[in-house]
């Protein structure tokens, strides 16, 4: 009797140890397929790629590598000389340029005064009308070249055109600049956010406003945020336009086919952003809301698991930390 009982306890225990492991590595899969979370994540800004609108040479850089600006703030100077010069030439230009409008409405106003019995050709009154036309085209013209020699020199101070940071800043005096060509950025930190990279299958669990959580690469502290957005559409590289402008569809076809990752984007606490550096890798994971989970308070996730079973889970396979 005694080893019956005793055959009974291993069979018992051996089963419960089969179950619990069944139903862990049903958790631990269920976690790591459906979960809503990804280590695909990256920390992204907006960046403005700072080019001079005129061409010369550099006189003076006021900003440091990473030095924070603010919208206004001059970043470095061109020569100005030579558009002090194209400026004084322009006002020299539209003086001359009014002289001869001013003698030409002088001529159109004679003219049209003069009595009826004065005999004046209808052909020298077309002449002076045209003149006159002639002389206000070019007034306008000068007036436009002085605005645009103005609008030159005070573009040859360089502004940031937004707060934020500078970065990658290898301008020296001396250089030579040419219209359009970047040569530093300027982050916008305003802008800073992370956006994840989430498999198309996890979509479905993944709503706007819900709270995320935010494991920077290296770091040892986790970052709050919400899902701000996700992304309405992404490459189809199975398709592509052909010269017609017909569909050019792949023969192709892999048996293999692996979910496509949608980017979502996640907005930060503005407290949280001085930490940041654009380019960083995160991990990102969706927490459940009571909302889409279990009922209010009771913290359960959106498929009814709760965050310490998570935790036990995770700990006995040494899986990843993070948890709703």
């Amino acid at each position: 009797m005694k080893s019956v009982l005793n055959a009974l306890r291993r069979v018992s225990l051996t089963t419960l140890v089969v179950l619990v492991a069944v139903w862990a590595g049903y958790k631990l899969w269920d976690y790591y397929m459906n979960e809503p979370w990804t280590r695909d994540g990256h920390v992204r800004a907006d960046v403005v790629p700072v080019a001079p609108d005129v061409s010369g040479f550099v006189t003076d850089v006021l900003v440091k590598d990473n030095q924070p600006v603010r919208r206004g703030d001059v970043l470095f100077r061109i020569d100005r000389a030579r558009y002090e010069i194209a400026l004084k030439q322009a006002e020299a230009v539209l003086l001359g340029k009014g002289a001869q409008l001013d003698e030409a409405n002088a001529d159109l106003k004679r003219y049209s005064a003069l009595t009826p019995d004065v005999v004046v050709s209808k052909q020298r009154l077309d002449q002076v009308i045209a003149a006159q036309g002639e002389a206000q085209a070019a007034y306008d013209q000068a007036v436009a070249d002085l605005n645009l020699a103005r609008l030159n020199l005070e573009r040859s101070e360089v502004r940031a055109s937004i707060s934020g940071v500078v970065t990658n800043v290898d301008l020296r005096p001396g250089t030579y600049l040419t219209t359009g060509k970047g040569v530093m950025a300027l982050l916008d930190s305003d802008t800073l956010r992370v956006e994840g990279y989430f498999e198309e299958t996890k979509l479905p669990r993944i709503h706007l406003g819900d709270p995320v959580s935010v494991r920077l690469l290296g770091a040892d502290h986790t970052l709050r945020g919400t899902v701000e957005s996700i992304a309405a559409g992404i490459e189809d590289r199975d398709r592509s336009s052909g010269s017609t402008l017909l569909a050019n569809v792949n023969p192709t076809f892999n048996w293999v086919r692996l979910a496509q990752r949608v980017p979502v984007r996640i907005a930060l606490d503005p407290a949280m952003r001085s930490e940041l550096v654009a380019g960083a890798t995160a991990t990102v994971e969706v927490l459940g809301l009571p909302a889409h989970g279990g009922p209010s308070g009771t913290g359960e996730a959106r498929d009814g698991s709760h965050p310490s079973v998570c935790r036990a889970v995770q700990a006995a396979f040494r899986a990843r930390p993070q948890c709703g």
